[in-house]
């Protein structure tokens, strides 16, 4: 028989959810027979598995050894067996939650020369331009820089979720073990060639409460960019709304003024400009909704579009700025985020504004210099 006492990141999901992560190897319909023949029970009852888990709750697993090993991947020791390489980084070998990474790297090497290096370690020493804005018990704030995933389009990619894992698993915060039944994850995302602030969950509680916010809208959200022609500077933002229609073949959206009678999205944008340059108008705009490219698309619709992109833009001064600047990809920064009143689990981030510093190229492109 293993136990296992439920904490406070298993806590408040369903409990079969739970079963799928911590015997990851079974199917559903062996979990739910488990289940109802009391070979799986919650705090010493049968169990339906649409229960919610609370901190403290026991579950006992009334398996033979090699039943355990077989679906959970995990010698019934609580050793492992199948461990994917990722947590055997961390598992083996003589580095702690304090080790360098140098330390850990070499861990990872002693498992296997044959095999890679571990995913999260590799996108924690990789990916080292992403910095941590804010931190607390439930969620992490991180600046994201141009260039990074927020998450993995193809299985050999490297993003901020296995980098934010790398993290937190150097610093201890999380624990291989821990990652069998909840991975800290982002909570929103941005494009690949988009910088600025991503929410992560630390938290089982903190993801949830975060996507939440986010679902609700209730986080302001404020990006600074550059566009083609002279916008009129104003003492009031702008306020526009549109409806998006995204082709999934091609990844592009258009932008219509009124519904089509094709499926669409309504979308809002505020813009407030702050700096007129030579050919280029400097400005914050506010996402009121967070559609796929709607910053991008919208404004290109109403002729201003973002410096550095092809997509939506205009293709001869994005080849002006890319020689005069060096400017690769769109300019596009999330540089603020203001919360709500809050309570809770995500209390320490009531009313506050985070910031993420702007990129090098702003400054340079605001003192007009080449």
């Amino acid at each position: 028989m293993q136990s296992f006492q439920i904490g406070p990141d298993e806590a408040g999901q369903r409990f079969d959810k739970f079963l799928h992560k911590y015997l990851p190897n079974a199917s559903g319909s062996f979990i739910y027979k488990m289940l109802r023949k009391k070979n799986i029970t919650l705090n010493g009852k049968r169990a339906e598995g649409k229960e919610l888990l609370s901190q403290g709750d026991l579950v006992a697993v009334f398996f033979a050894d090699e039943t355990f090993q077989k679906f959970s991947g995990r010698s019934a020791e609580g050793g492992e067996t199948h461990l994917p390489l990722a947590d055997k980084a961390f598992a083996y070998g003589s580095a702690t939650a304090t080790d360098t990474s140098e330390a850990v790297l070499a861990s990872v090497q002693e498992v296997s020369a044959l095999k890679a290096l571990s995913e999260y370690t590799l996108a924690y020493e990789k990916l080292s331009d992403i910095t941590v804005i804010y931190e607390d018990k439930h969620t992490v704030i991180l600046n994201k820089p141009a260039g990074v995933l927020s998450q993995k389009a193809e299985s050999t990619d490297l993003s901020l979720n296995e980098w934010l894992i790398g993290y937190l698993l150097s610093q201890g915060s999380v624990t291989p073990k821990s990652l069998y039944t909840f991975r800290p994850s982002v909570c929103n995302r941005l494009d690949r060639n988009t910088s600025g602030l991503v929410l992560c969950g630390k938290s089982l509680a903190g993801s949830q409460e975060l996507s939440r916010l986010i679902r609700e809208r209730r986080v302001r959200k404020f990006y600074r960019l550059f566009v083609k022609g002279h916008m009129p500077l104003t003492d009031t933002p702008t306020h526009i709304c549109g409806y998006l229609s995204k082709n999934r073949q091609t990844n592009k959206v258009t932008v219509f003024t009124q519904a089509p009678s094709h499926d669409s999205s309504r979308i809002e944008t505020v813009w407030h400009p702050l700096k007129v340059l030579s050919d280029m108008t400097y400005l914050e705009v506010e996402l009121i909704t967070g559609k796929t490219h709607q910053i991008r698309a919208h404004l290109a619709s109403v002729s201003h579009p973002l410096l550095g992109d092809y997509k939506y833009g205009n293709r001869q001064w994005n080849d002006n700025c890319k020689r005069r600047y060096g400017i690769e990809h769109q300019l596009l920064h999330a540089c603020r985020m203001e919360f709500p009143v809050l309570q809770g689990t995500l209390s320490s981030l009531s009313g506050r504004t985070v910031i993420a510093p702007l990129p090098a190229i702003y400054s340079l492109l605001l003192a007009g210099k080449e």
